[in-house]
């Protein structure tokens, strides 16, 4: 018996998990998919959103507020990447200006650092902001991160202090018996005290498992991205348009690593599943980033992606143990800014929704901190020199437009929560993410890859159990 099962393994479930390991229970994390973080998380705009922009007197306000707070030294302690770049909030003309004084009076009340600048004095700081921009309202503490780095990091942590990971296990059907829930997996059945639905986009389908009477539907938005090459240095902040009905609207964002993020839109869609991306989608993002920056370097664009928001009936978080089913939590409609939320919602879900239900005594055992792994490219020459000495395959650099060396791959590969597939060894130490987008590296990724797992090249996978790469020899 399990006292806690939590589905999902996006930045909520893994921060939930890692929050909740420093207790002694017994606690299962399951995702669906093949890897951590491999949803929502995967593909968003990396933002620690301050908390100026949900509306008072919701839990997205609350908890976007408390997570910025946290967020910092989450990352100092898992050793994650954490940059504070600021954010510009530009406006163009009087009617846009009149919804930045909105903001602004938020961000006061909330104890949000906020600054106001002209258009010129905004043009000294981002030269390619339009002529047309007329005032900037500045939040200097915003910040950006790696979010599959944390989510990973998250996950190793409670993986150490005894969390189960179970991955590939979609769940098929719950059964409410006994005063517990059993949860149903195509590999192995999961008795349970108390479930944690933060099952992203398939929330309302999870919860419907237990409930004849679900109070929301999830209602999924597409948003699609460019990522513009890291040696073009086109903004220094965040640059958002004033917020409206749809969203923060499309957005310029620096990120950890040196590239540009230029968009998303926000399109409702049907199916749960679709990540690709559309002429439509991209011209939508090339006309709406122009109404704010000029000299945009779309022509330097080296990839473009979508991503999936978990939107849902709600307009706002859904965390609440359900009315028609004890014990059971839904983390759900966690939408934007849920990314910079998730440190404040493993608090709250800890904290309040927990309380009463277990007696949380500490794990005496449990470390919630994690060491960051070595990156070469951190190094100094000596170092470099050093860890070379030790280990030659540090040495042999297998991603050229990234640097990242043989050592690197082999250490994410036998990490905690490690690496199973191409997509998997990208996430954690970036080959194939550069310039040329793995034409170089992919296939020595996928021959490393089969030679750590002892598995022949034709069995490594892209990132699903069945996205093989190689369908036969051919020498």
């Amino acid at each position: 018996m399990y006292d806690i099962v939590i589905i999902g393994a996006g930045i909520t479930g893994t921060m939930l998990a890692r929050n909740l390991s420093q207790y002694k229970l017994k606690i299962a994390l399951l995702d669906k998919e093949n890897d951590v973080a491999d949803c929502a998380t995967m593909a968003n705009s990396a933002i620690v959103h301050t908390g100026y922009d949900p509306e008072d007197g919701t839990m997205k306000a609350r908890m976007n507020v408390r997570g910025a707070q946290l967020y910092k030294q989450v990352c100092q302690d898992l050793g994650c990447k954490y940059k504070v770049v600021g954010a510009y909030i530009a406006a163009v003309g009087e009617e846009e200006e009149a919804k930045q004084d909105v903001l602004a009076d938020r961000a006061a009340r909330r104890g949000i650092p906020y600054e106001w600048l002209s258009g010129d004095e905004a043009r000294k700081e981002e030269p390619n902001l339009n002529d047309d921009v007329t005032r900037v309202l500045s939040f200097p503490t915003t910040a950006v991160i790696y979010p599959w780095e944390v989510a990973l990091a998250c996950a190793q942590v409670a993986v150490n202090n005894g969390v189960e990971l179970h991955l590939d296990s979609p769940v098929t059907s719950i059964d409410h018996q006994n005063a517990a829930y059993v949860v149903h997996t195509p590999k192995g059945d999961f008795e349970t005290k108390v479930v944690i639905n933060a099952a992203g986009v398939c929330a309302d389908k999870v919860y419907g498992m237990v409930s004849d009477h679900p109070n929301f539907t999830m209602k999924p938005r597409k948003g699609e991205y460019y990522v513009i090459d890291s040696n073009v240095h086109f903004v220094h902040h965040v640059i958002f348009p004033v917020p409206s009905s749809k969203g923060k609207g499309v957005l310029a964002v620096p990120t950890v690593y040196g590239n540009t993020l230029i968009g998303p839109n926000s399109d409702y869609i049907a199916s749960t599943t679709d990540t690709g991306t559309s002429f439509q989608g991209m011209e939508y993002v090339r006309e709406n980033i122009f109404k704010l920056m000029r000299n945009v370097p779309l022509n330097h664009s080296i990839r473009n992606f979508a991503g999936l928001r978990p939107s849902s009936s709600s307009s706002d978080f859904i965390i609440e143990e359900a009315k028609d089913a004890k014990n059971f939590i839904n983390v759900a409609s966690i939408e934007s800014p849920g990314l910079a939320s998730a440190p404040g919602i493993a608090e709250y879900v800890t904290n309040e929704l927990l309380k009463g239900k277990f007696d949380f005594v500490k794990n005496d055992k449990a470390v919630m901190t994690r060491r960051r792994p070595l990156v070469m490219a951190e190094l100094t020459p000596e170092e470099r020199a050093e860890a070379i000495r030790k280990n030659p395959m540090y040495g042999r650099i297998i991603c050229r437009c990234e640097q990242i060396s043989e050592g690197e791959i082999v250490d994410c590969i036998h990490a905690v929560c490690g690496a199973r597939s191409v997509k998997g060894v990208k996430k954690r130490v970036r080959p194939c993410m550069g310039r040329c987008q793995g034409g170089f590296c992919e296939p020595r990724v996928v021959a490393i890859l089969a030679r750590e797992l002892h598995e022949s090249e034709l069995d490594v996978v892209l990132d699903t159990e069945k996205s093989h790469i190689l369908t036969k020899e051919n020498r």
